[in-house]
């Protein structure tokens, strides 16, 4: 029997129709992704074909967010051209979030540091080690991306940390950094760094608010957890 496609569907149940219709929240992952390749191959749609590659990464946006064009493209009816097309429209996402992120002026808690960086580091398979200078009324005034690692570990000149913090006339800092294993629970390097940082802060009368660890869906504060 040959496969029903999208054109033979009740207009209501095709994506774009029904996103017209319906507007784009009542659009389910795989027909958002179904628009993005526009077809699917002989055998099935391409609501089908991206149910199943939404199935391969157990319906996870985050892991999906993560594969590459080669591993898009072992699937039958996606090409290089649709595995861009996914992949543009995923970065476009993440983007955008980071920015909505970014204009929050004030930080008032671990949890809108996390908030702000997840975007950023949290998905990372490599270590990345982050800062954000705060004025006064803790709005943040630059956030710099310190040093980038492999997968244990980052490399951070503090010397470089206090020449942006003084260049902007900071008077708090905010240092993160990601886990990509997914462990929350600091190091001793974690540890003796940001015993480090802080002493090099109180010697120009900048304060370091906190330190975060942070992982794709939770994060560890020092603030938090007395150890600043």
């Amino acid at each position: 029997m040959d496969k029903l496609t999208i054109k033979h569907w009740a207009l209501n149940d095709r994506p774009r129709e029904k996103m017209v219709a319906k507007g784009r929240e009542s659009l389910s992952d795989a027909e958002l992704v179904a628009i993005l390749i526009g077809a699917g191959n002989k055998q099935e749609s391409a609501v089908s074909l991206s149910k199943r590659i939404l199935a391969s990464v157990n319906n996870n946006l985050n892991e999906l967010a993560k594969m590459t064009i080669k591993q898009l493209t072992t699937f039958n009816g996606i090409g290089p051209a649709k595995a861009i097309s996914i992949i543009t429209a995923i970065t476009l996402g993440k983007r955008l979030q980071v920015e909505s992120a970014m204009i929050k002026p004030k930080i008032s808690s671990s949890k809108a540091v996390f908030e702000m960086m997840q975007p950023k580091i949290g998905n990372l398979q490599h270590e990345e080690f982050w800062v954000l200078f705060l004025n006064n009324s803790n709005k943040v005034l630059h956030t710099l991306q310190l040093s980038k690692g492999g997968l244990t570990a980052t490399i951070v000149d503090i010397r470089m940390l206090f020449k942006k913090a003084l260049e902007l006339l900071s008077v708090g800092i905010i240092i993160c950094h990601n886990h990509p294993s997914g462990k929350l629970l600091p190091s001793v390097a974690d540890k003796n760094l940001t015993s480090k940082i802080k002493t090099a802060a109180e010697t120009l009368d900048i304060k370091l608010l906190d330190h975060l660890i942070i992982t794709e869906k939770a994060y560890f504060s020092f603030a938090d957890e007395k150890l600043i």
